[in-house]
């Protein structure tokens, strides 16, 4: 571990991996907790796959952003610790796979050399903050929403108000009322707007996919940009004690929202102001990092095959709000490439653009600031690198997840079918290369990683089971969804489930109707107008599942027969419910907030007594087989079950104790009582349970 301690500059991001290589050789030792490890490296990004013995590294890029150096760093490591594959995520992360897990804690020290990091990238924590990938650029932008992005990244990176929440948080930005953010299946989203002069952003609460999608509700119409930190802050301590800890399929914002509605929310909301540290939190925007764009001769090319090169531009260029410069789209197959690929795509844009580029949400990547005179060169040279394929952003471009390529969740193929479609579109309907308007994503499970619910045509991955027992690869096809802007969308209808092998034949069916009947209309309006039983019936005998071929009982992309393997998902992480693992959490946060005095951090500290406070509950409660779903009905069932029948004396009650969190300003003085409050709770309920032991 010393080239850690040489090399990484920053001694927290340095304390960061070197805990994470501790615990590594404390797992192996078998000297912790196979479910308190996962949780552990999964906040670091350590993410294990469907294959045993190796992990997937999620590698967390905000907002998109990656300079040409962090590439070419991705690329190395890549190449040393992986095999040399880079996959674009649809929440613009890079990840790299068949990583040895002793590796990781190097690993990880190699890319924070150029600022990259893998902290919260998986787990129980606020996710990668993605953004739309034209901000900055966007002609219909009234500013950009990255120094908004950036900040609110710092902000949360490591805080500890959200570190061990019940389920994942996503936050996206989106530039404009075109809302290419997503705004409305994030847990929060942000849609840029000016008011009277005034930055602020729109904001929308609440939203999600996987297999029961909720559109967000408006939580504010406008909101200054100094107060949606502050906001956040609150958002994240409401969700974090009211959120559901238990049922990973009930545990995200989306179902609190439903259970105690918008109103309810606010109400929680309100109570939290006093907690939060902060009132207003300024974004100095002006000192966000300017662009250089490379000064060069442009060099004179010889354009061969002028009809591809006008197709080319025709869907790959985006114009661009500042003079003189286009993006050019690059449509990166399934999200894969490879890092001699990227090598030279780094060095390309260094020399020739502004040194940067955007990952999308739809797993391509976007160079901005290329002067508009060299185009033709940048045509030239990514077409050499195989990056000039027609139809960035277009239907040609499928959307999917890695499924059962890689995902513990996969139940069938995502990638292979959509390689399939690719080819299917190019060969037989090659005006869809041009056509923006419909969009196809495809999902190995309901968890819709590749967004397959708010496509306007989506597959999800699915088994299906024959009168004799016979299980096959399957495929749900959804119809009719998509982003309507400024917030609002669509989620599609689950129309019908036909065999994977019928996937092919299922799109030829809904585009050939598209074709003949949509007399001009949008795909989602055309969808509307039919509605979901037409398109059922011209899909129905695709659904038969009697005259299988031994054919469709082998997934796209395989050549054995299919069997259904669904491992443990991590998305989300595990919630350790051992009683001793609990108190020795409790003892963790206690050190934490200690040390957070120590820095004079006094919010942290608060919070992390907090946490040991109720961790310290929840051991007793899970003990008794007590349900511990919420934080906060932890500490009402404690104080029901220990303090008001004498089991256990707090004065005031259980309850008072633990919540002073929110009826007090964060303070020195409150923070180092308090945590004297949680060694004391720790002390009394270890003292309790050590007699409960001896009298067993």
């Amino acid at each position: 571990m010393q080239s850690f301690r040489t090399e990484i500059e920053n001694p927290i991001v340095e304390k960061d991996i070197i805990e994470l290589e501790k615990k590594i050789r404390q797992f192996k030792d078998g000297n912790i907790d196979e479910e308190k490890f996962r949780s552990l490296r999964l906040a670091r990004g350590v993410y294990g796959q469907r294959q045993p013995g190796v992990q997937m590294i999620r590698i967390k890029l905000p907002y998109g952003k990656v300079t040409s150096k962090q590439l070419l760093r991705i690329a190395d490591v890549s190449d040393e610790y992986s095999r040399g594959r880079l996959h674009i995520t649809t929440r613009q992360d890079i990840q790299i796979h068949y990583v040895d897990l002793e590796r990781t804690p190097e690993l990880w020290a190699e890319l924070e050399r150029d600022q990259v990091t893998l902290r919260e990238a998986c787990g129980n924590t606020v996710r990668n903050v993605t953004a739309s990938e034209t901000a900055g650029i966007d002609v219909d932008e009234p500013f950009d929403v990255s120094p908004y992005a950036q900040a609110l990244f710092e902000y949360f990176l490591r805080n500890p108000i959200g570190q061990e929440m019940g389920r994942k948080f996503k936050v996206s930005f989106s530039s404009s009322d075109e809302d290419t953010g997503l705004s409305y299946m994030h847990d929060l989203g942000f849609i840029a707007k000016v008011q009277n002069g005034e930055r602020g952003f729109k904001v929308m609460l609440g939203g999600g996919l996987g297999s029961q999608p909720r559109n967000a509700d408006e939580l504010f119409a406008f909101l200054p940009t100094e107060k949606i930190i502050p906001m956040m802050e609150g958002v994240i301590r409401v969700f974090d004690r009211y959120g559901e800890r238990k049922s990973r399929a009930k545990a995200r914002m989306k179902f609190l929202l439903k259970d105690i509605g918008l109103d309810g929310f606010k109400q929680l909301l309100e109570e939290e102001q006093l907690a939060v540290p902060i009132k207003t939190y300024p974004i100095d925007f002006e000192n966000y990092p300017q662009v250089n764009v490379a000064e060069v001769e442009i060099p004179k090319v010889q354009i061969e095959g002028k009809e591809a090169f006008e197709q080319w531009k025709s869907t790959n260029l985006v114009p661009q709000k500042q003079s003189g410069y286009v993006a050019i789209g690059i449509k990166v197959l399934l999200g894969d490439f490879y890092t001699d690929k990227a090598r030279e795509l780094a060095k390309l844009v260094q020399d020739y653009a502004a040194g940067e580029l955007r990952l999308s949400l739809r797993q391509n990547i976007l160079i901005p600031f290329v002067k508009e005179e060299l185009v033709p060169f940048f045509y030239q040279e990514l077409k050499t690198l195989g990056f000039a394929d027609a139809g960035y952003n277009k239907a040609l471009d499928i959307t999917a997840c890695p499924g059962t390529d890689t995902c513990n969740l996969g139940i069938a193929s995502s990638t292979g079918i959509a390689d399939e479609l690719e080819r299917v579109i190019k060969a037989e309907y090659p005006q869809y290369t041009n056509n923006p308007d419909v969009v196809i994503k495809i999902s190995g499970c309901m968890n819709a990683c590749g967004q397959h619910t708010m496509a306007h045509i989506g597959f999800q991955g699915m088994s299906i089971r024959t009168q004799d027992k016979l299980v096959a690869p399957a495929l749900q096809v959804l119809l009719g969804g998509g982003n309507l802007g400024n917030g609002n969308g669509k989620f599609a209808d689950k129309v019908a489930k036909i065999p994977s092998k019928r996937g092919p034949q299922a799109l030829r069916l809904i585009l050939d109707d598209f074709d003949a009947n949509g007399n001009g209309k949008s795909y989602m309006d055309y969808y509307a107008e039919k509605g979901e039983l037409y398109f059922y019936e011209f899909l129905k005998p695709l659904t038969d599942v009697e005259n299988l071929t031994p054919e469709d009982f082998i997934d796209w992309g395989n050549e054995e027969k299919y069997k259904k393997e669904i491992g443990i998902g991590e998305c989300a992480g595990v919630i350790v419910d051992l009683v001793a693992t609990l108190f020795f959490e409790s003892e963790e946060k206690i050190e934490s907030a200690e040390e957070a005095i120590k820095e004079g951090k006094w919010a942290a500290s608060i919070y992390y007594s907090y946490q040991s406070i109720v961790n310290s509950a929840k051991a007793l409660l899970t003990a008794e087989k007590v349900k511990t779903n919420t934080h906060a009905s932890i500490i009402k069932d404690f104080d029901e079950l220990y303090v008001q029948n004498g089991k256990i004396a707090f004065e005031g009650g259980f309850e008072k104790l633990a919540l002073q969190l929110n009826q007090n300003e964060p303070s020195e003085a409150f923070a180092k009582s308090y945590l004297e409050d949680a060694k004391m709770v720790l002390e009394r309920l270890e003292a309790y349970r050590k007699l409960e032991l001896e009298h067993v």
